[in-house]
């Protein structure tokens, strides 16, 4: 083992040889693994896998030979980056059974130190020291001895016609390929995380163009109106107690003449779901959201949250939980209650007649379910502790779970209370998830699937609306979406534009 490290002077044909060999056998076992899944057994199954084999490591040996002989010293930099950068890949999609994609890289970029750390073990650790940092080592203990430029063009010819011949051998797998072309993508380090992050910064650089106004608005009803919206995170709707779940964990909201909708969300990762809840329509083009619209209308708008991934907020009142914190010092800001600090006396003192309220709360976000909530809410127990929630006991994942909906529950059930205390004005709170949650199922966790192969754990979400019963009542709707709130929040507070969808309104009492 100590010879491993002696410095030695090796070729760089050799070099990138082992590193190559190394990538394939350490870190494309997941996609090897994909392929085995899907392809027919017989001859053509064993082409397919070994010609994706072959493929890995001519791609992987072409990489590692130009950044070496290209980059030189820079070029092994790169390299030991993306040997630790593909270790903590590895601990992810075996952890966390995850997918790399653009979307998953844009939860990576988004995510903050608190959230990240939540997701590392000793596991985590062993995997970036053992497959990540080792090889370093190695890389850089050794001389790389480098080649003529002759010898250099004709290795990077010799490697792109391995290439073709690969892929003129597979020509007639070329829909199997197209099928499957997208879940190997993601798998395959160090290409998923690199070719997904160019795609995510991309659609960033599309996304935060000024946004585009909506038409003019106008407040077109008298009386005072308040509505509060509460956005969930990871809340599916299999869990509520008001959709059937078998266990107890909405007892406060049952007792409180609530309407619960079947809905699916629109994304199953934060950012988009977020922004789908509060734009006017489907669209990629980045519109002026709820929020900012109604503020630039006369509405009172306030926006307190635990958690992250709105689009830009064009407000005065935004409150994350720092300053939550600087608010109300003597609050316990180590879970979502500290949303509520203070919320009644913000109600009463605002003057003006139209007042929406956005609370985003981070309640049910995993793998830490166990942290979400105070103690006295651990009702189901014994619940897993672990972050490793893949390796954990299916039953204490699913109490730790059932907990922060039962925690939920109380939040919803304390934010009605608040509002019940302004008999002088209608009031309504209106709860949606922004995505659902994998407990295992089907081997998955978490959330972050592509849509079109989304288990429906990840997208049936809940969907939860009480009134004050002033002069208004909800439509008996089959089914809702999140793009239903946009609308539903203008009727509410009697809000008139151009833009308004009486289709996409939830309320029979029209205020247009």
């Amino acid at each position: 083992m100590k010879n491993i490290f002696v410095r030695r002077d090796i070729g760089i044909m050799l070099t990138s040889l082992i590193l190559s060999v190394y990538t394939t056998i350490a870190f494309h076992f997941p996609a090897f693994s994909a392929v085995i899944e899907s392809v027919e057994e017989g001859w053509n199954g064993v082409l397919i896998f070994v010609s994706l084999a072959v493929l890995m490591l001519v791609v992987d040996y072409l990489f590692y030979y130009l950044l070496l002989y290209l980059g030189r010293i820079a070029g092994k930099i790169v390299i030991a980056f993306t040997l630790i950068a593909d270790a903590v890949s590895l601990y992810f999609i075996n952890t966390y059974e995850v997918l790399i994609t653009d979307m998953m890289m844009g939860n990576v970029f988004n995510t903050r130190y608190s959230e990240a750390s939540g997701f590392f073990s000793w596991a985590a650790i062993a995997y970036v020291l053992i497959l990540g940092v080792l090889p370093c080592i190695w890389l850089f203990a050794n001389r790389c001895l480098y080649s003529t430029f002759k010898r250099f063009i004709a290795n990077i010819g010799a490697s792109l016609l391995a290439i073709a011949l690969v892929i003129a051998v597979n020509m007639n797998n070329i829909l199997w390929i197209d099928n499957n072309s997208s879940r190997l993508g993601s798998l395959l380090m160090p290409w998923s995380y690199t070719v997904n992050t160019v795609r995510y910064y991309n659609k960033v650089s599309k996304r935060n163009r000024k946004e585009i106004k909506l038409p003019d608005a106008e407040i077109a009803s008298e009386g005072k109106s308040l509505f509060v919206l509460v956005i969930g995170e990871s809340a599916r709707r299999e869990n509520f107690s008001l959709y059937g779940y078998g266990r107890k964990t909405n007892p406060l909201l049952e007792k409180d003449s609530v309407k619960a909708y079947v809905a699916n969300s629109a994304a199953t990762y934060t950012t988009a779901a977020v922004k789908a809840i509060i734009d006017h329509k489907e669209t990629g083009r980045l519109y002026e959201i709820l929020p900012n619209y109604l503020y630039r209308s006369g509405v009172d708008v306030v926006w307190r949250t635990s958690n992250w991934g709105e689009p830009p907020l064009h407000i005065e009142k935004i409150y994350n939980k720092k300053s939550l914190m600087q608010r109300y010092p003597d609050a316990d800001a180590r879970h979502d209650g500290i949303l509520l600090e203070g919320l009644e006396t913000e109600i009463k003192e605002c003057e003006k007649e139209k007042q929406l309220i956005v609370l985003h709360t981070s309640t049910s976000h995993g793998p830490t379910y166990n942290q979400k909530y105070p103690s006295e809410f651990e009702k189901f127990a014994p619940v897993c502790e672990t972050v490793e929630i893949a390796k954990a006991d299916h039953d204490e994942l699913v109490n730790a779970y059932d907990n922060t909906i039962l925690y939920t529950d109380y939040l919803l059930h304390s934010i009605i209370d608040i509002l019940r205390k302004f008999p002088d004005r209608r009031c309504c709170m209106l709860f949606v998830s922004d995505h659902g949650e994998s407990l295992g199922e089907g081997n998955l966790f978490m959330h972050g699937m592509p849509m079109n192969v989304a288990p429906k754990e990840q997208y049936e979400i809940p969907f939860i609306v009480w009134l004050s019963g002033k002069d208004t009542a909800t439509k008996e709707l089959d089914e809702v979406g999140q793009y239903h709130v946009f609308h539903s929040v203008m009727n509410f507070l009697g809000i008139s534009s151009p833009i308004y969808n009486e289709e996409m309104n939830i309320f029979t009492t029209s205020n247009q």
